[in-house]
């Protein structure tokens, strides 16, 4: 048996960002046939710190639509809350308290709370609400109570959005990368945004299980890197 660390694919990702929602969704689709040989990281990048600015509401409803129309395995629905969340990093402190319950825990909330902001229209943005999902998902609701209120989970959270900033250049999300840097893509139609309005969009290249095979080439992508003896 390898003593080499399973291969990695990197998300770098926002909870207000819906192509990160549609990059989950089919991440978490495909890892399934590549269970034991592939590892999916999330790895926090909250735009807020980057930017200085909330979620923009305005800019998601507009994309809101545009997003579900790519991947009907995520679900959408109007945001009807008056509580938009006027931030995200109470959610990068859960996914992360959730994580320290084991990788796919961590894993499995990240795609809970995103499914609760766009599919469900919570608000994402209040701790009470993070742990209605925690316990929904079947934590360890005492361990994750302890952690999340620690300290260490916003360090943790503002260290890797650092990381991220500085040593690997990230500057958006989704921005899906392998460990070493080399920059990947999955079929998205983003639009061109100009003083805060869609403009245009690129033309849409698959939509649902049509975009199966360019997300499984990410992970061929993993493995190719990592080398033979992890690729056979």
């Amino acid at each position: 048996m390898s003593t080499h660390a399973m291969p990695e694919l990197w998300e770098w990702a926002e909870y207000y960002c819906p192509w990160c929602y549609i990059t989950a969704v089919r991440l978490h689709r495909v890892q399934q046939e590549y269970a034991g040989r592939v590892n999916v990281r999330v790895r926090f990048f909250p735009l807020e710190v980057l930017r200085g600015d909330p979620a923009p509401r305005d800019i998601l409803e507009q994309e809101w639509w545009l997003a579900a129309l790519q991947e009907p395995d995520a679900p959408f629905a109007p945001y009807g809350a008056g509580d938009w969340p006027t931030t995200t990093l109470p959610a990068f402190d859960a996914v992360w308290a959730a994580s320290r319950q084991g990788p796919g825990v961590g894993l499995d909330l990240d795609l809970r709370v995103r499914r609760a902001f766009f599919g469900e229209g919570r608000n994402i943005g209040r701790p009470d609400v993070l742990f209605d999902i925690a316990r929904e998902a079947g934590l360890d609701l005492r361990a994750f109570e302890r952690d999340v209120a620690s300290p260490a989970a916003r360090a943790a959270v503002l260290e890797e959005s650092r990381i991220g900033r500085k040593r690997f250049q990230v500057r958006g999300t989704p921005t899906l990368m392998l460990p070493d840097g080399t920059r990947l893509y999955l079929p998205i139609a983003f639009p061109t945004i100009r003083n805060r309005r869609i403009v245009a969009v690129r033309p849409l290249p698959c939509i649902g299980e049509g975009c199966l095979d360019a997300t499984r080439a990410l992970f061929a992508r993993a493995l190719e890197a990592a080398g033979p003896e992890e690729a056979a």
